[in-house]
């Protein structure tokens, strides 16, 4: 454990709520999401679904007195892990999006990147503050 930077705290409490938000669009009507976007219903759903409890971990996190770094590096290794994953969906060629899909798709592996190297700085700026 090692005390925790606001900022690192304020980061996990953002990607938390950003999992939610886009975890409840994924599930709250898949069906027209899977044909806006071409994107099929099941890996919206599944998607959706991984998020919520994603979510509620990191924001467990982002509420401790002192954030376990351990616990900080897992959720950036799960983040990298989406960002890898929707670059691979989209490259490999594994699914036909729309244009809309593609912007979807794209724009939170941007969002989901961003926030895991906030993360990482947020991070190395606690883990400054502890020394």
């Amino acid at each position: 454990m090692q005390p925790s930077s606001l900022f690192l705290r304020r980061v996990l409490l953002l990607d938390a709520a950003a999992s939610v938000a886009c975890g409840l669009l994924m599930l709250a009507d898949t069906a027209l999401l899977a044909e806006l976007t071409a994107l099929p219903a099941a890996l919206l759903r599944e998607a959706g679904a991984i998020l919520l409890p994603f979510a509620a971990v990191v924001a467990y996190l982002g509420t401790r007195q002192a954030i376990p770094r351990q616990g900080v590096i897992a959720v950036i290794a799960c983040n990298v892990v989406w960002v890898v994953g929707s670059v691979a969906l989209l490259a490999g060629g594994f699914v036909a999006p729309t244009a809309l899909g593609h912007a979807f798709v794209i724009a939170q592996a941007v969002a989901v990147a961003v926030l895991a190297e906030a993360e990482y700085l947020g991070l190395r700026k606690a883990a400054a503050f502890a020394a």
